[in-house]
């Protein structure tokens, strides 16, 4: 028997990072709709030269592709491009939701910063990097939760914030110190937000995934190295999919998941529990743009 998701209908969503047409952001945007969300769906604005190449021959329009596809659901949709690591950015995106949606219900922090030159040992890690990645995984999550936090909070109906956090946050494998700190401070602050909030029926949640087949691993996935990492650690044997974490998050936003809070879900096949650490640009890092 299916289980029906209840507690969504006719709710605003929240989705960051959610422009890839393969990626989690999308997938959980997807969902959320199909559950009976309006969805408010932001990327960072990709220039359509750093389209991957099934992106470029489906006509890929980015959070614009996406927002269609949750009209074609029945769903309202709004498309908007947000820099979640600019506070002034996030505080007018806010504006636009809450004037064009009214309240908002659900927060999904999807948002993550692109693969740059941050996988090297601490030693040598570049400091612009360092604060390029902080900048979005902990700050934009921090600026989107706060703004959101505050309309939850003087609506006073509740609602439910879920962080992609990472598998990294766990593993803290070598050469991954900068995301692996911004994912560890994420869930510290979901927990911290999960206790302050708690008392407005607010819900603070990470969920952490391991191996995602987005389209951010492509260079990764046409190596031998990812099916050696998949057989060698992930018990289940395969790359888990958008959809793997999207109907996790969903359900976190249910009333089916109305007495879970504060908690760091990990979501990867098993990886998490194996003896050895994957390579550190293997493990979770597979958010949307910034």
């Amino acid at each position: 028997m299916a289980v029906t998701l209840t507690g969504l209908e006719g709710r605003t969503a929240i989705v960051t990072g959610a422009g890839r047409m393969r990626s989690i952001g999308r997938s959980i945007a997807l969902v959320l709709a199909r559950a009976g969300c309006d969805v408010v769906v932001t990327g960072s604005g990709r220039a359509p030269e750093r389209y991957p190449e099934d992106e470029r021959r489906a006509g890929w329009r980015d959070v614009e592709s996406v927002a269609e596809e949750i009209r074609t659901l029945g769903r309202r949709a709004l498309a908007a491009v947000c820099d979640v690591a600019d506070a002034e950015a996030v505080q007018t995106l806010l504006e636009r939701v809450t004037r064009e949606f009214g309240d908002i219900d659900v927060l999904v922090n999807n948002a993550g910063s692109a693969f740059g030159s941050d996988r090297v040992p601490v030693v040598d890690l570049p400091v612009p990097e360092w604060h390029r990645v902080i900048a979005t995984n902990l700050h934009g999550t921090f600026y989107m939760s706060q703004a959101v936090a505050r309309r939850m909070v003087a609506q006073g109906r509740g609602g439910s914030i879920v962080n992609i956090s990472s598998l990294s946050a766990r593993l803290l494998s070598a050469d991954s110190g900068v995301y692996a700190a911004s994912k560890a401070a994420v869930n510290a602050l979901s927990t911290v937000m999960a206790a302050e909030l708690g008392p407005h029926r607010i819900r603070v949640n990470a969920v952490c995934p391991g191996i995602i087949d987005t389209s951010r691993h492509d260079e990764l996935r046409s190596t031998a190295l990812w099916e050696s990492v998949i057989r060698s650690f992930v018990p289940l044997g395969r790359a888990g999919t958008g959809g793997d974490i999207a109907n996790l998050v969903a359900f976190l936003c249910s009333d089916e998941g109305a007495w879970i809070t504060g908690q760091h879900i990990y979501i990867d096949g098993g990886h998490g529990f194996t003896p050895r650490s994957a390579p550190s640009h293997t493990d979770g890092s597979s958010q949307g743009d910034a």
